[in-house]
């Protein structure tokens, strides 16, 4: 009796203590009732099993496969913007030497070019706001699998978050596309259709 009193003092006991005369590497079911389950057995509970980050990857693959998507139109609209500011650049040269309805013509396309510059640039940071919402839906999925975390909420708004901000994006493209007919419109004079 006084040896178990001197081993409980303090209510703390090592969980490899064994009873005296037992395999030091068996559990008992009375070690287990006075000790507890081992400490290594507790911190196998915290560690990734493969089977569990197999899982978390495979639940991941939606939001990568909508993050190449999102690469895709992201490239799309890069160079899109980048043939309207060429575009921009060479009517800037002609700009200073033009006159009378040619001026008018290259100014007008200036402005509208200049429209475009602002819209599709919105369309790009839209998007890129979304890609990043979508890579904080694959990381909060590894994390609250690997840490046990009750992330489910965060995860679903911020997926919901990415969709709204990728629709958000193709909208503003979509105008984009529209304002770039007026500039690609061939001139009334050009066509000759009285002569026809």
């Amino acid at each position: 009796m006084a040896g178990e009193a001197g081993d409980n003092m303090g209510g703390i006991m090592p969980h490899n203590r064994l009873r005296l005369g037992s395999d030091p590497g068996v559990c008992t079911p009375r070690d287990l009732a006075r000790f507890g389950p081992p400490l290594h057995s507790k911190r196998v509970e915290f560690e990734p099993v493969l089977s569990t980050v197999a899982k978390t990857i495979q639940t991941a693959i939606a939001p990568v496969f909508l993050l190449a998507g999102i690469g895709a139109i992201l490239n799309v609209m890069v160079g899109r913007l980048a043939r309207i500011v060429d575009r921009a650049r060479d009517l800037e040269k002609l700009h200073p030497s033009s006159i009378g309805p040619e001026h008018a013509r290259h100014v007008f396309e200036l402005r509208l070019l200049d429209r475009r510059i602002r819209v599709i640039n919105n369309a790009v940071f839209l998007v890129v706001l979304s890609a990043v919402a979508n890579c904080t839906v694959v990381a909060m999925l590894f994390i609250a699998e690997l840490l046990d975390l009750g992330l489910g909420k965060a995860v679903a708004i911020a997926f919901v978050l990415s969709m709204v901000l990728l629709i958000g994006g193709l909208v503003w493209f979509l105008f984009e596309v529209r304002m770039s007919v007026h500039a690609i419109r061939v001139r009334a004079e050009l066509l000759e259709r009285e002569r026809t």
